[in-house]
């Protein structure tokens, strides 16, 4: 079949895509911007790959999408973004509908949230609008309505995990006593790959869910007991929507605009209507612990394919960051540094491995304060680490840092800064005949810039300095620091 996949960096789209691709599929893949999709990752497979540059709130960019398509995923979401959301997901749905009319799709797979209260969230609701938008007489709809989702990665047990891990003790708003449906990642895709193609479930809505029933409370003590933790929890009532999404703000890893969206959510019991779906396609459920279990078995085994944490926020789509992969050289300030590579192998391991649990292998504790103080101004802060501790490519986060550009063979790393600055920077490394250059480039916003750029230049030199001569150090001599 000749599929067309949405989403495809996104979370759940980039899992969706490995799924496909063990079967005799050609995978249209639907992107905003072509350097997120690294087709190095997929080995043999990149031959079932094509990719599409789309912005479906731009008509116009679909007209690349080919007419012998036969089935699509809409796993597109602007939930994270600022500004108007509901709009924008209406009009993205309407662009995709128009232009799938023009295909031969026979059926278009959405992934949905579970909606059974007539007062719903803003997010739910335009979940639903969307359902609705994607309704047609050219193709067939199969809508799956999940709740939380649980897997090694997801937004979800994110923050469950650094709530439970972080806090022996927590005062919690009532909304914690609202009931949920889980469900593993690995049923998600499971129920995505097992309709495709089935006509039974062409035009049809399904509840999925693990078959827990759960308050979130339950969720973050069920969390702290596959982890073997003693955890109290007390809820009380006199926690606004406006404080809890800062209580999940700087206690987890996720972005305000995201905390504000979920503790909306957070309100509106979201259970799963029975159904025949899981036996008719022959898929085993977990239970929420178990799920939780075999998301601890990916983070254990570095194997965590897709992370919510690598999705762009709105602003850095409409920045188009990827212009910034040709570093600027006119009105910039940069620290240089260089050393002589004592062993080139072990040197290009740490540097494709830094950030995120490895650190930043000097003075982490300053790098902790300056996550911190972002955390503190609206921006990302160090929550989000890195998807794999040895393996980065580019799009990926990496602490406040975007990869920009990753390539072990050219033995060069640049990264763009995600923090709050006044100004734009960049860090780089690369190694050639035998020497490796670290190269920090800031272009200043005006006076601020300036005034920033020369009030971080004392902590500069020592983090800089001590951070490449950990680099360079051999094997042995790194283990002494």
């Amino acid at each position: 079949m000749n599929i067309l996949l949405t989403g495809v960096t996104g979370y759940i789209g980039k899992r969706v895509l490995i799924a496909l691709l063990e079967y005799d599929h050609v995978v249209y893949c639907s992107v905003r911007d072509v350097h997120r999709l690294d087709l190095s990752l997929f080995k043999n497979q990149a031959h079932k790959i094509r990719v599409l540059q789309n912005d479906f709130l731009d008509p116009k960019s679909l007209d690349n999408i080919p007419v012998e398509i036969d089935a699509a995923y809409y796993l597109v979401h602007s939930m994270s973004s600022d500004g108007n959301f509901m709009d924008k997901e209406k009009i993205s749905a309407e662009n995709f509908k128009l232009a799938l009319e023009k295909t031969n799709c026979r059926q278009v797979i959405f992934l949905t949230g579970i909606v059974n209260e007539e007062i719903l969230s803003d997010h739910l609701k335009s979940r639903k609008t969307v359902e609705d938008t994607l309704q047609s007489s050219s193709y067939a709809l199969t809508s799956l309505r999940a709740g939380i989702v649980v897997g090694s990665g997801s937004a979800s047990f994110e923050i469950i995990r650094d709530l439970v891990e972080k806090l022996p003790v927590m005062i919690a708003p009532v909304w914690l006593r609202t009931k949920c449906s889980p469900i593993g990642i690995r049923n998600v895709i499971q129920f995505l790959i097992g309709v495709l193609g089935k006509e039974f479930t062409y035009n049809q809505i399904y509840d999925i869910s693990g078959g827990d029933i759960l308050t979130y409370k339950q969720m973050l003590m069920g969390y702290a007991h596959v982890r073997n933790l003693r955890r109290y929890i007390y809820t009380v009532p006199v926690m606004t929507p406006k404080f809890s999404s800062y209580w999940l703000y700087f206690i987890t890893s996720t972005s305000y605009s995201l905390a504000v969206h979920l503790v909306d959510s957070m309100k509106i019991e979201v259970i799963a209507r029975p159904n025949e779906l899981a036996s008719q396609l022959g898929i085993q459920l977990y239970s929420y612990e178990e799920s939780i279990q075999q998301a601890f078995d990916k983070i254990k085994q570095n194997d965590v394919l897709s992370s919510w944490y690598d999705s762009f926020s709105n602003p850095f789509h409409q920045k188009n960051i990827w212009q910034y992969v040709e570093v600027p050289e006119m009105g910039t300030f940069s620290d240089k540094k260089q050393r002589k590579v004592v062993d080139e192998a072990y040197t290009i391991n740490q540097i494709f491995s830094i950030g995120g649990n490895n650190g930043w292998y000097y003075a982490n504790f300053l790098w902790k304060i300056r996550g911190l103080s972002d955390k503190m101004v609206g921006g990302v802060g160090l929550r989000r680490g890195r998807r794999n501790s040895n393996e980065i490519s580019a799009g990926d986060s990496l602490d406040f840092w975007r990869v920009l550009y990753s390539n072990k063979q050219e033995k060069r790393l640049l990264l763009f800064a995600e923090m709050k600055l006044p100004g734009e920077a960049w860090l780089e490394w690369k190694i050639e005949d035998g020497i490796l250059y670290q190269t920090a480039t800031f272009r200043p916003h005006g006076i601020a810039g300036r005034l920033y750029w020369y009030a971080v230049l004392p902590f500069h030199y020592f983090i800089f300095n001590g951070m490449i001569n950990a680099l360079v150090k051999e094997k042995k001599e790194q283990k002494k620091l």
